[in-house]
Formats: structure tokens, C-alpha cells, sequence
């Protein structure tokens, strides 16, 4: 049996670090939010030689994350690691590679990081983490420090609430409850959560946008008097699925190491040259996980962070200053990065600033909804990250025009990624991180075929078809575009177990949670 061999365990520290103790990983991702308020970091980070990392090529996936999981010494033994590894990249993935590297055009490659069971990139993690988080959960109820079993909340954008549905469903001392932004949603990321099986598990539609989902499941984790009910009347405790766990971001680093090692072994990139990534994000944890994948040794060169209309992070990188104060939320067809609210920038923030900088422009952003980075922090900024953004029919135009020359279909989130590539594009290959199957958005891939403006009505005949009858529409289009996931196109079979629609603000998070753990 091949060991992982576990280094020091790895403490973590609060971004904000108003509490001075250091947890261990299992208690790190039980726990969520940092009880200072800020995020989890790693004390210190781990590193790989070249060498290791060239070498990781050799091993099937399931390994490579055991490998980087046993760096940051995760306080679950080396060889529980490796069986919840086994069984988070197991046979739910419809390619045996996990994360391939596609080349589709001579200096361009991409990462299809949507082959896990619910199409979207979020499996990446979510089929780990939740393994993880019963693992040590269980793991501090018999030393002791623990008696509560555990209710995760999550706030979704689209692709977290379905891949963390799948990853928690039936599964031990856990209870998870999504909200979505009520028509904030594709109808197919609505009809995966909505019909999601399992008796532990809970949908609610939220009548606002992400940021207004956002902002009320905070501020039920804020609530003190809402958790000792939890724990009274439930023996339950919140955690977060949500990409400010840590638990969320560390296999996202394994990706980036495992590219790294796939395109040297493709020939894409030669050994210990750089490769520049191109990632979509507007939460900051995808590209984030990147970050961490080049302090750790990966030759990753420049950090190119995609945005769509909703381009808080263009303009941040842009100019030092973060201001969603007067910023308008606008409806795309990448509504997984509608996001104006991007938490897991503290994290940066933290490692280039410190925790007192931190709490102070933490302060600022919550109070007058803006903050300017100091000279010195812009300036390390800059030298990591380029940004640039898609508008909405921009997106749609990729689309089309990609297909069309390479025979390559993709998702609106990857065509903003492909479109910013292009545009930023270096001397060094490119890696263009695909964050969902294109079949999650066959409307808008619909639109993008046929050559129709983003807020235009679809033709007469489009306009009467049902979210899944418009991909097999899209599949007669592009026939090479291969097979719709047999998940999604199963989904019309499927039972609708979720139908309410509760509104914005803590008040109607922690009613929906009340009545709903009383029906369950």
C-alpha cells in the first residue's frame, strides 16, 4: 500500500487572528468560520520539488490528492486519508483521469474540472470535503471535545448548492440545508437541487440575488440565540460548505499541482518552465487555490482572473480599490460568478498584508461597502494577478466562435475564462480552468449557437422548450458536443421534493431551518 506519509500536522490561524488558538485540520473544517470572524489559513504552507510534482503524473488521482492532503499534514492518519481519497475520486467521475488537461489549440489548454456527478467543478471538492467533515466529526466525539452532530448551511450561486447536496446526502452526523436566489438560477442548476435525494437534506429558493443568499446565511452563523436553539431543541451545530471552509479550498489546490504534472507529461509545458492560468472566479477561491499551488512550487507564472459584467475583481486588481458601493448586481449567463461579495480575497489579503490590515479593511468593506489596499499590498498584487472581463453576449460569442474553429464546446463560465485568455494571453502556455459541462447552461449555449443576444427572447419554437429539451436542441446543433451527462438527462424523471421560496434576511433563513428540522 502506497502511504501518503503525513508531515507535521499543519495549524491554522484566523485572517483577522482575534483568537489565539491554532486548530488542527479536523477541527479547522468542522468549524467553518474562524472564531474572530475572519477566515482559516495555514500557519505554513507545505512544498514540492519539481521533481515530486513531475512525478505525480504517474499515479491515478485518487493518490495525487492523498499526496498533497498528507503535506498538510491532516490529522487523520495516512491511511484513512488514503481510503476517503479512494472514495471521493472514485467511479461517481465519468473519466477515470478526474481533472484531465485537453488541448484544444497549440498553447492553450484546459482543465475539465466537471466530470464528477453533478457537472460542475464544485464536485472537485465536494465529494471530499463532506468525507472529511463526517471523518472529523466523529473523530472528535470519541476523544471527547464533541457530543453535537452538525447542520451545514450554504448559500449557492448555483454549482456549490447541488455539488454539496450530493456530497452530504445520508451522509453521518450531518444535516444540509441550500438557498438560492429564487430566478438567480440556470433550470437546470434549479431542477438538480430541487430534486436531490436524501433524508438529511433541505432546499429553499430566496427571493433576492447570491449576495442577498449570502448575507442572511452569515448572519444566521452570527446569530447566538439561533444556535443555542439549534443545540437545545436539536443537538446540532452550523458549519459552512461554502468555499470560505478550508475543507473547500485544499483540493482545489490538488488540481493545479495534478495539471501541472499532466501537462508536462502531454508535453504542454516543459518541466520547471511556467504555465499561466486563466480562471473564472467571483468568489476568489478557485484562482485562490492556484495561488496557493505556486507558493507551494507548482511553475505557475501569471494568475489571470476572469470576470463577467459582475467585474468587482477586475477592477479591484485594476486599481487597489474594492467598491461594491454603488455597483449595480448584474443577471448573467454565468451565474455561478455573480457574485459581488468575493470572501475568500480576505485570505490573500492576509498572507500579503497581515490579520491587523485585514480587520481594518474587513471593517471598511462592511460599514461603507468599500476598501483601498495600502501601496505595497497593490503592488504584490499586481505582480500575481492580471484581470480582465467578458460581457454577457462576449461570453456567448466565445462560445460560438470556439466551437465552430476547434470543434470545442463549453460552458459561459469557461467561454468568460477562454475569452480573457485570449486577451491576456503571454509567451507561456496557458491553462484555461472549464468549471462546468456545457449541458448545466444549455439554454444560454443555445443562445451562443444560434448566434442570439443574451437578453433577446429565444425564437417561438426554443422559447417552448423545457431547460433539458434545449440540450438535446443543442446537441442537434453540435453534434459533436458529445453526450449529455446521463445525471442531468435523467432529471426530468426525477420526483420535485422543494417548492418554497422564503425571503432575504436572517430572519428568513433561520425560519425556513426552524420548520424545516421540525417536518424532518
Amino acid at each position: 500500500m502506497y502511504h501518503a506519509h503525513m508531515d507535521t500536522v499543519t495549524r491554522y490561524i484566523d485572517t483577522r487572528e482575534l483568537d489565539g488558538s491554532r486548530p488542527a485540520f479536523s477541527r479547522t473544517v468542522v468549524t467553518g468560520i474562524a472564531p474572530g470572524g475572519g477566515l482559516f489559513v495555514p500557519e505554513n504552507l507545505p512544498s514540492f520539488t519539481l521533481e515530486e510534482i513531475v512525478a505525480l503524473s504517474e499515479l491515478p488521482y485518487w493518490q495525487r490528492a492523498a499526496i498533497v492532503f498528507g503535506r498538510f499534514g491532516v490529522d487523520l492518519g495516512d491511511e484513512h486519508v488514503e481510503t476517503l481519497m479512494r472514495e471521493a475520486y472514485g467511479d461517481q467521475w465519468d473519466d477515470e483521469r478526474i481533472a484531465p488537461v485537453v488541448e484544444v489549440v497549440a498553447g492553450t489548454h484546459v482543465l475539465e474540472l466537471w466530470h464528477g456527478p453533478t457537472s460542475a467543478f464544485k464536485d472537485m471538492a465536494l465529494q471530499c470535503m463532506p468525507l472529511f467533515f463526517s471523518a472529523a466529526v466523529e473523530k472528535m466525539q470519541a476523544e471527547g471535545s464533541l457530543t453535537d452532530d452538525f447542520l451545514i448551511l450554504v448559500a449557492t450561486s448555483g454549482d456549490t448548492g447541488k455539488a454539496a447536496l450530493e456530497g452530504f446526502a445520508d451522509r453521518e452526523h450531518t444535516s444540509i440545508v441550500v438557498f438560492y436566489p429564487d430566478g438567480g438560477v440556470s433550470d437546470i442548476q434549479r431542477l438538480q437541487m430541487v430534486t436531490q435525494r436524501g433524508g438529511n437534506v433541505g432546499v429553499f429558493g430566496v427571493r433576492g440575488n447570491f449576495d442577498d443568499c449570502q448575507s442572511a446565511v452569515k448572519a444566521a452563523f452570527s446569530d447566538d440565540a439561533f444556535a443555542t436553539r439549534l443545540h437545545e431543541q436539536h443537538g446540532l451545530r452550523l458549519s459552512s460548505a461554502n468555499s470560505i471552509n478550508w475543507g473547500r479550498l485544499l483540493p482545489q489546490i490538488v488540481y493545479y499541482v495534478s495539471a501541472y504534472a499532466d501537462m508536462v507529461a502531454a508535453g504542454g509545458v516543459k518541466p520547471g518552465s511556467l504555465m499561466d492560468v486563466c480562471v473564472p472566479t467571483g468568489n476568489f477561491g478557485n484562482i485562490l487555490g492556484a495561488y496557493y499551488a505556486r507558493r507551494m512550487g507548482v511553475p505557475i507564472g501569471r494568475l489571470l482572473c476572469a470576470s463577467n459584467e459582475n467585474n468587482v475583481l477586475t477592477d479591484f486588481i485594476a486599481t487597489g480599490t474594492y467598491d461594491i458601493s454603488d455597483r449595480a448586481f448584474v443577471t448573467t449567463p454565468s451565474p455561478s460568478m455573480d457574485i459581488l461579495v468575493s470572501s475568500n480575497l480576505e485570505r490573500l489579503l492576509y498572507h500579503l498584508a497581515g490579520p491587523e490590515a485585514v480587520r481594518g479593511w474587513m471593517a471598511e468593506l462592511a460599514t461603507s461597502r468599500r476598501f483601498t489596499v495600502d501601496r505595497e499590498t497593490f503592488a504584490a498584487i499586481r505582480e500575481l494577478f492580471f484581470a480582465d472581463w467578458a460581457s454577457n453576449d462576449e461570453s456567448l460569442a466565445t462560445i460560438k466562435r470556439v466551437y465552430d474553429e476547434y470543434g470545442y464546446l463549453m460552458d459561459p463560465h469557461t467561454a468568460v475564462a477562454w475569452e480573457v485568455a485570449e486577451r491576456l494571453h503571454g509567451e507561456d502556455p496557458v491553462l484555461v480552468v472549464s468549471t462546468a459541462h456545457w449541458a448545466k447552461f444549455g439554454a444560454d449555449v443555445y443562445r451562443a449557437l444560434t448566434a442570439t443576444a443574451y437578453d433577446a427572447p429565444l425564437a417561438d419554437d426554443a422559447a417552448r422548450m423545457s431547460g433539458l429539451e434545449l440540450l438535446f436542441e443543442v446537441q442537434r446543433i453540435a453534434p459533436s458536443a458529445g453526450p449529455v451527462p446521463a445525471p442531468l438527462a435523467e432529471i426530468a424523471c426525477l420526483e420535485l421534493r422543494f417548492s418554497d421560496v422564503v425571503d432575504a434576511g436572517r430572519d428568513g433563513v433561520e425560519d425556513a431551518v426552524s420548520e424545516w428540522l421540525t417536518r424532518s
